[in-house]
């Protein structure tokens, strides 16, 4: 029985990376596409946003113009989406690879009926290219496509297993939350979500759900099927 039955993924680009911090892992991306194959086998109808950060990140982009940073980090997240496709077609699944700026000759350019259709006839979406606009980061993509493609949540995957009130990385004594409201999130500047897409997910009641994927990517199957793993995020 799955909680979710539309959900949007939003995976890091590092996580992509393994222990190599830079570019794809396949034992990872291997691990990932399995967990995410074996949700769809369940009757999730899955879209993903991918990162690009094990590629490029605004702030390797010193002395740049950010306009042409952020087109660099959009391309990286198309590089990110296809190596999903490929690891997702390669267990056997019907995947297809939308992009916000055209390019046709890689993937299909992203139109909201298009994406609709596809995720009713069994096929996982991965929605690459950011917005198609400077500016926003693929958090902010994934609250958008979540809203224009009805999806019931947000699983935002991680390196954490949730919410803290402060660093877990750097402060023993922080605390998980199990659940904390948008408000909350924004008021105390938590980092889990930037501020834009935190507003639009508050604003459409489209809850995000922060959780583990690195140390556990079957944490995916079980929170689609309503585990009570992670942090989950909405308003009251």
């Amino acid at each position: 029985m799955l909680k979710y039955k539309r959900v949007l993924l939003k995976l890091s680009g590092e996580a992509l990376a393994g222990e190599g911090h830079f570019g794809i892992d396949p034992e990872t991306l291997e691990s990932f596409c399995r967990a995410i194959k074996e949700t769809a086998d369940l009757g999730a109808e899955i879209g993903i946003v991918v990162g690009g950060g094990n590629f490029w990140r605004g702030r390797d982009a010193a002395g740049m113009e950010r306009t042409r940073a952020d087109h660099i980090g959009m391309l990286a997240t198309v590089m990110n989406g296809l190596a999903v496709a490929e690891g997702l077609e390669k267990l056997g699944t019907d995947v297809r690879v939308m992009t916000a700026i055209p390019m046709q000759n890689v993937a299909e350019p992203y139109i909201r009926n298009r994406a609709t259709r596809h995720l009713e006839k069994g096929r996982i979406i991965i929605l690459s290219g950011g917005t198609g606009n400077p500016y926003f980061s693929t958090d902010s993509a994934a609250a958008l496509r979540a809203a224009e493609i009805g999806a019931e949540v947000v699983l935002k995957a991680t390196m954490v297993d949730g919410v803290y009130d402060k660093d877990p990385h750097k402060y023993d004594d922080a605390v998980r939350y199990n659940t904390v409201t948008f408000t909350k999130v924004l008021a105390d500047n938590l980092n889990v979500i930037d501020s834009t897409a935190a507003s639009m997910c508050r604003d459409n009641n489209i809850p995000v759900l922060v959780f583990d994927l690195q140390s556990d990517p079957q944490n995916l199957v079980r929170v689609v099927q309503g585990e009570d793993i992670g942090t989950l995020i909405k308003e009251d």
